[in-house]
C-alpha cells in the first residue's frame, strides 16, 4: 500500500520549519470544531501563548487514506480521520498515537438506498451493488450493517468509491446501495434522493480521532497543547451555539448553513478519550484483521496517548 511503500522508502518531505505547526484534515462537519478555532483565531491565541512565533500550515484532503500517506512521507504533525484510515496508517508502521477525539455520532454515518428503493431491510442487500470507500471508518460500518441480515461482504458486489461519487451512482442507478458519511448524508438526504437504510445507532459509534506524530509530540509538546486547548473551546463553542457556528464554518464544509446546523446537533464533538471510545477502536482493529484490512495487528491500548490531553488540562 501506499502508506507502507512511504515508509518502506524512508520518505521525509520537506522538512518543515521548527516553528510550523502542520495539520491535514477533511473539508467535513465531522471536524467542525477545528474549523471554528481556525476562523475565531483561538488556535493562533493558544499557539501565541504556548509557543510564540508558531506558523499554522493546512492541509486538506477528501479522505484518511490520503492523510496517512502525508503523515508517512513526513508532511504532516497532526491528522484528523476516521478510526479505520487511523489503524491502517498505524498497522503500516506509522509512528503515531491518538492523543484525543475529533468528534463522534452514530448517525454521522449510514448504509443509504435511493430515496425510491424497495430496499427495506439489510437482509434485501443480498446479491446488490453495494459501494464503500475501502478503509473508511464507513466500511466497518458496512459491515455491522450487513451482519445485521444475516449478511456478509461476501454477499453483495463489492464497488469501491470516493465517498462524493456514491449517491449519486445511487441516483443513476449503477449501484444500489452505499456506506456514506456526513456531510453526504444530510445533502442527499434533504434533496429526498436517498433515505437511510441503517446507520450507527447501537452499532457504532462513528469516532473521528485526532492522530499525532509521536516525534511531533516529543519536540513540540506545547503546540499539542495548544491545538488540543483550541479544540475544545471550540467544540464547547459549538454545544451552546451551533446556529452561529454553522454560519461561521459553512464555506469550510460546503454545506448551507441550515443543513450545517441539523448535523451539528447530531454529533458529539468532546475530544475527551473515554474507555468506552478505546473499546470500540479495539472492535475496529478486530474487525479489520478479521477482514484483511491490515495484516499486523495493533495495541490498541498503547496506541491511546491521554496524556498531551491530562496536560492540556482536558482530562
Amino acid at each position: 500500500m501506499a502508506v507502507a511503500a512511504a515508509i518502506g522508502l524512508g520518505l521525509t518531505g520537506t522538512a518543515a520549519a521548527a516553528d510550523a505547526l502542520r495539520i491535514a484534515t477533511q473539508p467535513f462537519p465531522l471536524y467542525a470544531p477545528l474549523f471554528v478555532a481556525k476562523q475565531k483565531k483561538w488556535l493562533d491565541e493558544e499557539l501565541a501563548k504556548a509557543a510564540p512565533n508558531t506558523a499554522v500550515q493546512w492541509s486538506s484532503f477528501p479522505a484518511g487514506p490520503p492523510i496517512n500517506e502525508s503523515l508517512a512521507a513526513g508532511q504532516q504533525d497532526v491528522g484528523f480521520l476516521g478510526d479505520t484510515p487511523a489503524l491502517v496508517g498505524k498497522a503500516a508502521g506509522l509512528d503515531t498515537s491518538v492523543v484525543a477525539l475529533s468528534s463522534d455520532g452514530p448517525k454521522s454515518l449510514a448504509v443509504i438506498v435511493g430515496g425510491g428503493s424497495p430496499i427495506a431491510s439489510p437482509k434485501e442487500l443480498k446479491g446488490k451493488k453495494v459501494a464503500v470507500t475501502k478503509g473508511s471508518y464507513a466500511h466497518h460500518l458496512l459491515a455491522l450493517v450487513l451482519d445485521q441480515g444475516g449478511l456478509t461482504f461476501n454477499d453483495v458486489e463489492l464497488v469501491n468509491l470516493p465517498v462524493a461519487e456514491i449517491p449519486p451512482a445511487i441516483v443513476a442507478g449503477t449501484i444500489d446501495a452505499g456506506a456514506v458519511w456526513e456531510p453526504i448524508l444530510t445533502r442527499y438526504e434533504s434533496q429526498k434522493a436517498v433515505r437511510v437504510l441503517a446507520d450507527g445507532t447501537g452499532i457504532k459509534k462513528g469516532l473521528l480521532l485526532i492522530v499525532a506524530d509521536n516525534g511531533f509530540l516529543k519536540n513540540r509538546p506545547e503546540q499539542a497543547k495548544a491545538l488540543l486547548k483550541a479544540y475544545k473551546r471550540a467544540s464547547d463553542f459549538i454545544t451552546a451555539n451551533p446556529k452561529e457556528a454553522a454560519e461561521l464554518i459553512s464555506g469550510d464544509v460546503n454545506l448551507p448553513p441550515d443543513l450545517l446546523t441539523q448535523v451539528l446537533q447530531r454529533m458529539h464533538y468532546d475530544p475527551v478519550i473515554h474507555d468506552d471510545d478505546v473499546a470500540e477502536v479495539r472492535k475496529t482493529e478486530q474487525f479489520m484483521r478479521a477482514y484483511g484490512l491490515i495484516k499486523t495487528a495493533v495495541d490498541v491500548d498503547a496506541f491511546f496517548n491521554r496524556k498531551p490531553a491530562v496536560e492540556a488540562g482536558l482530562q
